[in-house]
């Protein structure tokens, strides 16, 4: 459907790259891998080998420049046929973006080249068990001791935990200051002190790691301080702003590839001496789901496009964005394992599968009622005059 939307040479080049990639390589895996839980280290690696983890570095860092539009695409295409995957890359994005906004020269040229050649990977980690959507809560804290930080306690559910080489921390430096006591770290895998716990056992994306971080006494260099001690909250809220519309995306393309098997299982299934795809009702179901699908396409690449415009108030638009497409995802999920009937509940067909890898994307990078907050705030803003 790429022609509504006006994509460079360039974008289309990579969308097909992607696309060739999802078909061929991860189509023929990807139920074992969900059934395994395992982490696909032979795709990572050919995905960093068709350049698809230099998409959103800057050229300067041996990246391609494409942002978080090209870094989107790219996610779209793996996700309509395995939303796991595409979180394995995207994450890649997640844990560099931090770093490409407020890395200084020397963090910049030490790890994002890095990260564009597949050489590291690239994780986030701020959540903790009591701290969630209630981002400003965290209790893993950081005290400057010298020329190195000591860290101490635990992060949850950090994707690509203990694969990434390379994880942006957020820590309390002055927990008496709440969220503006906080700050973010570059810790590298192998730290002393730095160890993973519980790996999840998750509903969907289970090829996807999830795990848990252990500070004990970690020793952090001070250079590997991100920005300013007291801008960890603003590091997060800034990312994420640029970040969820990779959610956006990877939504979108698991809502894309439960539509086409839905479509194209109702123009096989025969019923009543008919191919079910002839009666009405099915008929306009997939109209509904084809319709919101594009619905949430050109709002997911509105907001990559105002992202990468350099824009400054684009926290409304990629809250929507994410929102909107996870929503989506969720519902044409869910009605293609309806048009499936009983054979769409079973592990043979993929439906069922892509109903459950859509459910973490209404929850992840902040959950769907921390983004109607996050638009709220704005709208209250724009009718108060103050933006």
């Amino acid at each position: 459907m790429h022609h509504y939307y006006s994509l460079t040479e360039e974008e289309i080049m990579i969308k097909e790259v992607a696309r060739k990639f999802a078909e061929e390589r991860v189509k023929p895996v990807r139920q074992e891998l969900d059934e395994k839980g395992e982490f696909p280290h032979e795709l990572m690696k050919e995905i960093a080998d068709l350049d698809l983890l230099r998409v959103f570095i800057p050229e300067e860092y041996e990246g391609l420049g494409m942002g978080i539009m090209g870094m989107s695409i790219a996610t779209e295409e793996i996700a309509r046929i395995d939303g796991a995957v595409a979180i394995c890359y995207a994450a890649n994005g997640l844990g560099a973006t931090p770093i490409i906004l407020y890395g200084n020269e020397e963090q910049k040229k030490k790890y994002l080249p890095r990260v564009a050649s597949g050489e590291m990977t690239a994780a986030f980690a701020l959540t903790e068990p009591e701290a969630g959507s209630d981002a400003s809560n965290v209790k893993t804290r950081a005290v400057k001791d010298g020329d190195h930080y000591i860290l101490n306690g635990n992060k949850i559910f950090i994707t690509n935990g203990g694969e990434a080489d390379v994880y942006v921390v957020i820590a309390s430096t002055s927990p008496e200051r709440g969220a503006r006591g906080l700050s973010a770290f570059i810790v590298e895998k192998g730290t002393p002190g730095f160890s993973f716990g519980k790996k999840e056992n998750k509903m969907g994306i289970r090829a996807s790691t999830t795990r848990e971080l252990v500070f004990e006494d970690c020793k952090v260099p001070a250079e590997n301080l991100l920005g300013k001690e007291g801008f960890g909250f603003i590091i997060t809220m800034k990312t994420f702003d640029k970040t969820r519309v990779g959610v956006a995306a990877q939504a979108l393309g698991i809502a894309q590839g439960a539509f086409e098997e839905a479509a194209n299982y109702a123009k096989t299934r025969v019923q009543f001496g008919k191919k079910i795809i002839e009666f009405q009702g099915i008929q306009f179901m997939l109209a509904d789901m084809a319709t919101q699908i594009e619905a949430a396409r050109a709002l997911t690449y509105t907001a990559a496009r105002y992202v990468d415009s350099g824009a400054k108030d684009i926290g409304k638009i990629s809250a929507m964005a994410k929102m909107y497409a996870s929503d989506v995802a969720m519902k044409v999920t869910v009605d293609a394992v309806q048009i499936f009937g009983g054979y769409g509940y079973m592990k043979e067909y993929p439906v069922e599968k892509m109903m459950r890898d859509a459910k973490i994307t209404q929850i992840y990078e902040g959950t769907n009622q921390i983004q109607r907050l996050v638009i709220a705030s704005h709208i209250i803003k724009e009718a108060m005059g103050s933006e």
